[in-house]
């Protein structure tokens, strides 16, 4: 076989819709690095160990760095785990298992993505005008400088 009927013929990539296991470090990044505020879970041989809330401050992939989980902040390491599984919770929710042999650390968001970006949006046009304000009224300073200055 050729190899353009070869590369014609390879498995297309994973689609995961709200289940599913995630190997790929990439796409464990792309799904954690919004997840804002979560509630999270500490597994070891399916006995929880620790549980809290906390906010995502960084999810980064090296291999030389750890994951930490304290004082309310979480910074994820996906090369500190194995794969990440998607699941639901009973409350129409998705959680985030990130697990590496028989340890889970439980991910379920508290924050609304849609909703902060929406915020986000207005947010940016809110700080855009003030800015705008601002440097319209630092030019009619200096103009009402410049005419005081020439009579």
């Amino acid at each position: 076989m050729n190899r353009e009927r070869a590369s014609n013929l390879s498995i297309p990539a994973p689609c995961l819709i709200d289940s599913g296991v995630v190997v790929n470090k990439t796409d464990m990044l792309r799904l954690l690095q919004d997840l804002g505020q979560v509630r999270y879970r500490h597994f070891q041989d399916s006995i929880s160990l620790s549980e809290g809330q906390g906010l995502v401050m960084e999810v980064f992939a090296d291999s030389q760095q750890a994951t930490l989980v304290a004082n309310h902040t979480l910074y994820i390491n996906v090369y500190s785990f194995d794969y990440l599984e998607i699941g639901q919770t009973d409350a129409d929710g998705n959680h985030f298992d990130l697990v590496q042999d028989n340890r889970r650390l439980r991910l379920m968001p508290l924050s609304d993505p849609m909703h902060d970006h929406i915020t986000r949006s207005v947010n940016t046009a809110a700080l855009e005008a003030m800015v705008a304000d601002a440097l319209s009224a630092s030019w009619d300073a200096c103009l009402d400088d410049d005419r005081n200055f020439l009579e």
